[in-house]
């Protein structure tokens, strides 16, 4: 309580004049206020503190990206609220004031946007002088973004008939136009919504039928899933010819992520596996557009990713899993033995796992050295090869020599069994692997882009919970494909799914299938 407050209570304000009084008055509820906004503040801080722990906090390499993203945007809401609140309580007169434009990240209106324009004439226009009557000398004009939620409509398609009122030859009608789904009740855009909402929004197409339920719009689950279904049919051409052509590249990524399947035979869910395989090139200028496709298989076994790969010959930048190891082997199927490209990201991670849990100094020293690594990447993102390599030769070589001597000796210090000695054992046996991007300036120091590419697999299982059967599995990665691709070269998912379908459905020629694939459509606006 306030001194002001606490010498209120005790003085008798009836014995007051008036004037005194209401001037009493009005100077507690300044200090009322005043106390009110002192108290924003003091949440404002917090979580201006609590943003900052998030961003920048030792705790914040614990924490998902996508728990990262959560974290933001609830205290990113909690401090737009108590600004707001801090804005309207502010202690002053009562005369309506502008309020501050906020300058951080307001957003783009693209000018492509249809415009509504609202001209807010004043109510009157006589001079004030009574001299007659005003005339525009300028406006004023802002933009705010309004949005109406998704509009269905209904294409009639009108056939008219004709014939001949003098002779009976015969009745002339226009062809009915192509559909994807003949007879069917779908456009190609409801089609390529459904597919986006599903595997890019992460919308199960049960939620999507209660969404269209809210319009007054009755179709049922198994039906847009049909759509799903048939989508996936006539896209696969598509797809397989991307997968072709990223495997005519020399160097590509590949990584796996579960894939829960609905097992109908045992009543549960068993673990289905979508195998990345992704073309990025942007970190050193190269020219063919980046790529990936998921390919589904009902497991982890090495012998998958032998058969996806079946054409390919080059280099294969990846993590640790065993199952790769049969790629590099002579008697490989499918192509020449594999030179494989190891993660320093993964092995840095053993060693945080480590400091995480036990604060080793060998696990900290580790990370130390490895740093350095990436210090020297930084530097050379995004210059050509050549000069990567000789960056690399000069600087990181040495680097990466020194960490094999350190790595060697602390074997001999630690047990093996040690939790620490196991982590150090992973990055001997990939060492061979962990160098290749010493000899090749094409290679990254790590896989990370292809674990970027597999996030929204995990974003689309957590909300999807499950695949409903091994074909559901493989239509799910062949969509992806497609989707995460065209994300990937800055084309809009819907626009190029839209346009992609109704080529189809138009009987685009298979010999110009090249055509289809995302980096060369240009949907229409």
């Amino acid at each position: 309580m306030s001194a002001m407050t606490a010498a209120a209570e005790d003085l008798d304000l009836s014995v007051l004049p008036p004037d005194y009084r209401a001037a009493f008055e009005a100077l507690q509820a300044t200090a009322a206020r005043a106390a009110e906004l002192e108290e924003i503040v003091k949440r404002l801080e917090h979580l201006v503190a609590e943003l900052n722990q998030v961003v920048h906090g030792k705790k914040s390499e614990k924490l998902s990206e996508d728990d990262r993203q959560l974290a933001f945007e609830d205290l990113e809401t909690a401090v737009a609220e108590a600004r707001e609140q801090k804005q309207t309580e502010a202690p002053g007169d009562d005369t309506p004031k502008r309020k501050r434009i906020a300058r951080r990240n307001r957003g783009n209106l693209p000018e492509g946007l249809p415009r509504i324009e609202r001209v807010i004439e004043p109510d009157s226009l006589d001079c004030p002088c009574g001299c007659g009557q005003m005339h525009k000398i300028g406006e004023d004009r802002s933009e705010r973004l309004d949005i109406v939620p998704a509009q269905c409509r209904v294409i009639v398609t009108v056939r008219p008939k004709y014939a001949c009122r003098t002779c009976t030859d015969g009745v002339t009608q226009a062809p009915t136009p192509p559909w994807l789904i003949e007879g069917g009740l779908p456009t190609e855009g409801a089609i390529a919504h459904v597919l986006v909402s599903k595997y890019a929004d992460h919308l199960p197409v049960y939620r999507q039928s209660q969404i269209l339920a809210r319009s007054g719009i009755d179709i049922h689950r198994s039906t847009l899933a049909d759509w799903v279904g048939v989508a996936a049919f006539h896209l696969g051409p598509v797809v397989d010819r991307l997968a072709e052509h990223l495997k005519t590249s020399t160097k590509l990524f590949m990584d796996e992520t579960t894939a829960p399947v609905l097992d109908p035979g045992r009543g549960q869910t068993k673990t289905g596996y979508l195998w990345a395989l992704a073309r990025d090139d942007r970190a050193w200028g190269g020219d063919d557009p980046p790529g990936v496709v998921y390919f589904y298989a009902p497991d982890r076994r090495g012998e998958n990713a032998e058969k996806f790969l079946k054409g390919f010959n080059g280099i294969l930048q990846l993590d640790g899993y065993q199952g790769y190891n049969r790629l590099t082997r002579p008697d490989r199927k499918g192509g020449d033995p594999i030179l494989v490209a190891h993660c320093w990201a993964h092995a840095r991670r053993k060693l945080k796992e480590v400091f995480d849990r036990d604060g080793s100094e060998i696990a900290a020293e580790g990370l130390l050295r490895i740093a350095e690594f990436y210090a020297v990447e930084a530097d050379i993102r995004g210059i050509a090869p050549g000069q990567r390599l000789s960056a690399r030769k000069a600087r990181t070589a040495p680097l990466v020599a020194a960490f094999g001597d350190w790595l060697q000796a602390q074997r001999k210090r630690v047990s093996a069994k040690s939790r620490l000695g196991e982590k150090l054992a992973y990055i001997h046996r990939h060492w061979d692997g962990l160098q290749t991007f010493l000899h090749d300036g094409r290679v990254e120091i790590d896989s990370n882009p292809v674990e970027n590419l597999v996030r929204p697999i995990a974003l689309n299982r957590k909300n999807a919970l499950f695949a409903g059967h091994d074909e559901g599995g493989k239509a799910w990665g062949r969509i992806a494909s497609l989707i995460e691709t065209a994300k990937i070269n800055g084309v809009e998912p819907f626009a190029y799914l839209k346009a992609t379908l109704e080529a189809i459905a138009n009987a685009h020629p298979q010999n110009r299938i090249d055509e289809l694939l995302p980096w060369n459509v240009k949907p229409s606006s």
